[in-house]
């Protein structure tokens, strides 16, 4: 029979992940970088890495840029860049492009465009050259005596991501500025601002600020961008002053420009795209996002060695007729198992066509099915979908039911009119009445139908936390198996009282941020691609590994705790006892290898002896007192020189 995996791939290359057409939905991310040129963006101040070193915000700005842009190389090389700035006098001097058509006194840096290496190396070529003289961005990019008008900075972006971002990708604004008041005394302005922002969002385009402070210049949201960028990241607890900045949104110090890029690089993009079914023929549709999903390395390709250069090879997955040499169609290929005992046949293909499109399967034949009857097996002939089947006391959710990742769903409105308000409506009645759903769920076209639990989660604003369901996956009986059942032993009050002590001197009071430790596996595999990508010398003892614990600081705050601890541990009777687990491999069967005195006789007159396995046979020899070394060969002698003798 066919290994179980290969039941499982029937034309995983075609799946329909998605019901609709929203599976090429969120497939390219577009990011434009909106920098500020204004004088206080230019103003040299002390590097903070090297004080002999004079660096600028804009600097700054423009190195977070391209350090995102190397890392997106590897890691998103489907993605899209931009870079435009504003407030400044360069003109555009180029054919027409995408920056023909923006405001005055803005100037599109980088079109917006597949991510290119050479592109990036200008970029780094002009920072190298301002490492060498600071003023070298005040004379590429001369700022201007007045401010250009937010409305207008925003229609230049809205013109700029429809001439070159793909229709399907998410578009995002990287909104760099340290200003926070553009327009003190004109209410004109700030409405021609927040409409022309209404527009961008109707784009499908989002604006994420990075607004950066300093002491001596701290950043008021109030004064401007509360009204009119449309986010509530502003404030994090309502408790506090509106116009104390988010540390969400907050750049305190310039070099945390780029960590704070990275938090928000990856966008949230859908799973699934499905319709829910409340009840028949009423229908609301539904939105899939996973909360939690295991970074993997980018997908390799093969390349083709043409000597002078390498080009990438176009790779074919498919059946291959090696008779012909020609790729076999999909439709005319079908799946079955060996059947133990099958008769033998002279003509195994014609026969084996004339039951796939007969469907008669012989006694002791072969079944044959094609890809759609294996897919119907699979997900039993039903459609991508929720279902709901009725509703549970909330206490009845187990935490033992929680297998597998749960997924966050949210209402989708362009399928189904009317699905946010019966989504909200559901959510809330659930919420009030202490209860979760169960549903029957086939999130994609080609998965087999699972059991969910629907769990609700109310707003909560102060943890971040949206509106939604989690759809949890329920175990079916064979999943989960009891665990045996072994004496457990509690440590002592003293014991635990000496762990307690050196557990709080060495926890994180900030709290774990999983963005700021990257797996070093991966982060080491990108920086060797991305030295690669860039032919730059790649320095394996340069790396640096954020997950390694720092032990002087651990030994500094809590040495002489854990060396009581240790003690106490060692003198505790409940942490070394070993409690001994005997094996519970089951013997072999004895009576699997023994073979009858009359049937090894017959054997022996049909000389047919070699059918015997070697365990059969040295059971034989054993039974009669002859000896069991040597390979298969010498044991059937001995056995054939046995039977001659009796």
């Amino acid at each position: 029979m066919a290994p179980y995996d290969d039941w499982n791939r029937v034309d995983d290359d075609d799946e329909d992940e998605l019901q609709d057409n929203a599976l090429f939905d969120a497939k390219k991310d577009v990011i434009l970088f909106c920098i500020d040129c204004s004088p206080s963006m230019l103003q040299l101040r002390p590097d903070p890495e090297e004080e002999s070193k004079m660096t600028s915000h804009l600097y700054a700005a423009l190195d977070s840029a391209m350090n995102l842009q190397k890392r997106k190389v590897v890691t998103g090389p489907n993605d899209s860049f931009g870079i435009l700035l504003f407030n400044t006098t360069r003109k555009q001097n180029t054919p027409r492009t995408q920056g023909s058509e923006i405001k005055k006194n803005m100037f599109l840096y980088q079109s917006i465009g597949p991510l290119s290496a050479p592109v990036i190396q200008e970029l780094i070529q002009l920072l190298h050259t301002t490492q060498e003289n600071p003023e070298e961005l005040r004379k590429q990019f001369p700022p201007t005596d007045s401010r250009v008008a937010m409305g207008d900075v925003f229609t230049s972006c809205n013109w700029v991501i429809r001439d070159g971002a793909p229709k399907t990708a998410t578009k995002r604004v990287f909104l760099i500025t340290d200003e926070d008041d553009p327009h003190p005394s004109s209410k004109q302005l700030r409405i021609s601002a927040q409409t022309t922002l209404e527009d961008l969002a109707q784009a499908g385009v989002v604006v994420e600020p990075f607004f950066i402070q300093t002491e001596d210049k701290p950043f008021d949201v109030t004064k401007f961008y509360s009204t009119v960028l449309e986010t509530n990241a502003f404030v994090d607890d309502t408790d506090l002053d509106p116009s104390v900045l988010a540390e969400s949104i907050s750049v305190s110090r310039i070099e945390d420009l780029l960590s704070q890029m990275k938090f928000r690089e990856v966008t949230k993009r859908a799973l699934f795209n499905i319709p829910f079914e409340l009840a028949q023929g009423f229908t609301i549709g539904v939105k899939g996002y996973g909360l939690v999903t295991e970074q993997k390395k980018g997908e390799y390709k093969y390349f083709v060695d043409l000597g002078d250069r390498l080009e990438v090879a176009i790779v074919k997955t498919g059946q291959l007729d090696e008779d012909r040499q020609v790729e076999v169609d999909k439709s005319n290929v079908v799946y079955g198992m060996a059947v133990v005992g099958a008769a033998p046949s002279n003509d195994d293909d014609a026969e084996a066509d004339s039951m796939a499109a007969t469907k008669v399967v012989k006694s002791g034949q072969r079944p044959f099915y094609t890809a759609d009857e294996m897919r119907t097996f699979r997900t039993l002939s039903l459609e991508p979908g929720l279902k709901l089947l009725g509703f549970k006391p909330r206490d009845t959710l187990r935490f033992e039911d929680n297998v597998k990742h749960s997924q966050f769903i949210y209402p989708e409105e362009t399928t189904y009119a009317g699905s946010k308000r019966t989504f909200s409506a559901l959510l809330k009645s659930m919420i009030k009445k202490k209860v979760i759903g169960l549903a029957r769920g086939v999130l994609r076209r080609n998965s087999t139908p699972t059991m969910y639990a629907i769990l609700p989660q109310d707003e909560d604003v102060n943890e971040m936390e949206p509106a939604g369901f989690h759809i949890i996956p329920l175990p079916f009986a064979d999943d989960i198996r009891s665990a045996p059942i072994e004496e457990g032993y509690i440590a002592s009050d003293s014991l635990k009282d000496r762990a307690r002590a050196w557990i709080n001197k060495t926890t994180i009071k900030s709290g774990y941020i999983p963005d700021s430790y990257p797996n070093p596996a991966l982060a080491f595999h990108y920086d060797q691609l991305e030295a690669s990508a860039f032919r730059e010398e790649f320095n394996p003892d340069a790396f640096e590994d954020l997950t390694e614990p720092n032990v002087d600081l651990i030994h500094a705050k809590a040495g002489k705790l854990l060396k009581e601890w240790k003690v106490d541990l060692a003198n505790d009777h409940s942490a070394t006892l070993v409690v001994p687990v005997t094996g519970s491999k089951r013997k072999p069967d004895a009576s699997q290898n023994s073979i009858d005195l009359l049937e090894v006789k017959t054997r022996f007159e049909e000389g047919s002896l070699m059918k015997y396995k070697v365990d059969q046979l040295k059971a034989f020899c054993r039974s009669q007192n002859i000896p069991t070394s040597g390979n298969k060969s010498e044991l059937i002698q001995r056995v054939e020189d046995w039977c001659k003798l009796h």
